[in-house]
């Protein structure tokens, strides 16, 4: 998901028209600023990742979504 606020360990990102409230608190020591992309699990971000790692995953999911549905 892509970083749009950040409010202390909270964060508003938002990714494929779905927006959410994250936690930041595992990434404390990571310098995290709007605009970078995290991945999350379970509403916490866990890893800070590039714009084209987070392009990359996105179009793999999109693959595995279609192949499921047929």
């Amino acid at each position: 998901m892509q970083i749009k606020l950040i409010d202390g360990f909270t964060a508003q990102c938002k990714a494929k028209g779905v927006e959410r409230a994250i936690s930041l608190f595992m990434l404390q020591e990571e310098p995290l600023e709007v605009n970078d992309f995290v991945v999350i699990h379970a509403g916490y971000a866990i890893q800070k990742i590039t714009q084209q790692e987070a392009e990359a995953a996105w179009e793999l999911y999109d693959l595995m979504l279609a192949e499921q549905q047929g």
